[in-house]
């Protein structure tokens, strides 16, 4: 059977067919082809046809629902619709779902007999379900399932980035990993040992076959590998994914033998691969092993004052904001992202994923990314960095461009004033909008776009109207002329210093 074309595959897991045939408000029922619950068979689309050869509409996966409306033509001949449930099994649609009434009250029974003969399992839908709430269930679990996934992702990100600050951080990140995903995980250095295992070990065969594969991710990173590779064997799904880091014998491997493979298994893998790049890293050394803890430290949730000391004092470094269309917190997405600007130390969240790279390391736009880079801090000034960042992100994406570095320092006029003055003169302008943030990020937004209510709109995320409001309740309480350029040149300095 035909895959569904990859480059067309809606944002969700597919369906179990047996998860279908369990609701009750829909009343279905399989009377044809293989047991849904004993294939596993999966719904990928809903797609709804009375054309005599559906093939040329359908992308694979699917399940086809019709009335038969064709099938009174052709009088239902056993021929004819032995040659349609043909031509849908050659297009890979997963099920058959027949609608009884108003064409017919049951169904053919030359249509039970050929999705027997071709494999198809037929669905029997009543009269009292109507083909878009079928449609709407499917979408409905596929939504279930992807949170479901993202929840699964996430507690396990938690739980091994735990696993990492152990004192035996990389078995604890392979017992993390096996436990989680219920697999077989192994270290694999580049001459083919294994350094670590974890999980219950499979038999010989699967074993060599995970040893193979990681051969394939395992050549000097000079050889440009693929960063992951699967195969599957006797029911188990089998993954490699290379680590950072090798030198001219080649990389380490990290690699999984999953007896019951589930789709967010490669998201939580990924995080098992960056964790342990960073712990097995080449030549790890005290600083290095340092920055690795700084790391594992961010993905717990530690502010970066407490990170600043675990990075230690030969920075500058810079961050940088990274916004993507879709999906910001995507995982795969983000470690792709790290390794094309050569660092591991990188956090996802809800709206950004943010790096952090040394000052020397050389940011340049990425394909699908929204960048805001900050100007080079030292590691106790990783805070400023941070909204720096965060800033220049908002202006990139206000004047889509890819990439936008942040402008501006501690030199020229601003640095004529003392920090501790600059800051009580801030506190004593803003004071009255110092309660609400809407207000404050909306009126330091529309001054660093110059005052565009378009540009402060698009940054921000909100109606132009409300731009407006925002900074006409703003001029209120501050009891200013925003159109004034001195005010707004006093106005810029103090939100810069608040």
């Amino acid at each position: 059977m035909t895959s569904p074309r990859q480059d067309l595959v809606p944002p969700g897991p597919r369906i179990p067919l047996s998860a279908l045939l369990a609701l009750p408000d829909l009343g279905l029922r399989q009377v044809a082809g293989p047991r849904a619950a004993e294939q596993d068979v999966r719904v990928q689309w809903v797609h709804t046809s009375e054309m005599e050869d559906p093939v040329p509409y359908l992308l694979g996966g699917e399940l086809l629902l019709t009335a038969g409306v064709h099938f009174t033509a052709a009088a239902g001949t056993g021929a004819y619709l032995d040659r349609y449930v043909g031509r849908t099994v050659e297009a890979g649609a997963a099920a058959l779902g027949f609608g009884l009434a108003p064409v017919h009250d049951e169904t053919p029974a030359a249509l039970i007999e050929a999705c027997d003969r071709h494999g198809l399992p037929l669905v029997e839908v009543p009269p009292h379900t109507p083909f878009t709430a079928v449609a709407r269930a499917v979408w409905q679990a596929m939504g279930e399932a992807r949170n479901r996934e993202l929840r699964h992702v996430t507690e396990a990100q938690q739980a091994l980035a735990a696993a990492a600050a152990r004192p035996d951080p990389v078995p604890a990140v392979l017992r993390g990993l096996a436990r989680r995903l219920g697999a077989w995980a192994a270290l694999v250095a580049p001459d083919g040992t294994e350094v670590h295992a974890a999980g219950t070990a499979p038999d010989a065969g699967i074993r060599e076959a995970a040893h193979r594969l990681a051969r394939v991710v395992g050549p000097a990173a000079s050889a440009r590998p693929p960063s992951s590779a699967t195969d599957t064997l006797g029911g188990t799904r089998l993954s490699a994914y290379g680590l950072a880091g090798g030198g001219q014998d080649g990389r380490p491997a990290l690699v999984l033998a999953c007896p019951h493979p589930d789709p967010a298994d490669h998201s939580v893998a990924n995080v098992a691969a960056v964790l342990l790049s960073l712990l097995t890293g080449p030549h790890l050394g005290t600083a290095e092993a340092a920055r690795s803890a700084a790391l594992v430290r961010l993905l717990l949730g530690a502010a970066a004052e407490e990170v600043a000391p675990l990075l230690g004092p030969d920075g500058p470094w810079i961050v940088v904001h990274a916004l993507r269309r879709g999906a910001p917190g995507d995982l795969p997405a983000a470690a792709a992202l790290g390794a094309a600007l050569g660092t591991a130390l990188l956090e996802t969240g809800d709206e950004a994923v943010r790096l952090l790279l040394p000052a020397d390391r050389e940011v340049v736009p990425q394909p699908g990314w929204t960048l805001g880079v900050s100007a080079p801090v030292p590691a106790a000034a990783l805070a400023d960095g941070d909204r720096q960042a965060a800033g220049a992100a908002r202006r990139a994406v206000a004047g889509r461009r890819a990439l936008v570095r942040h402008r501006g320092g501690g030199s020229g006029m601003a640095g004529l004033v003392a920090p501790d003055d600059a800051r009580a003169r801030a506190l004593e302008v803003l004071t009255p909008i110092a309660g609400s943030p809407a207000l404050v990020e909306t009126l330091r937004t529309w001054i660093g776009l110059h005052g565009s209510w378009d540009r402060t709109s698009v940054a921000l995320g909100v109606h132009r109207n409300t731009v407006r409001q925002r900074i006409g309740r703003a001029a209120a309480a501050l009891d200013v002329d925003p159109d004034d350029p001195d005010v707004r040149m006093e106005l810029w300095f103090a939100l810069r210093w608040l």
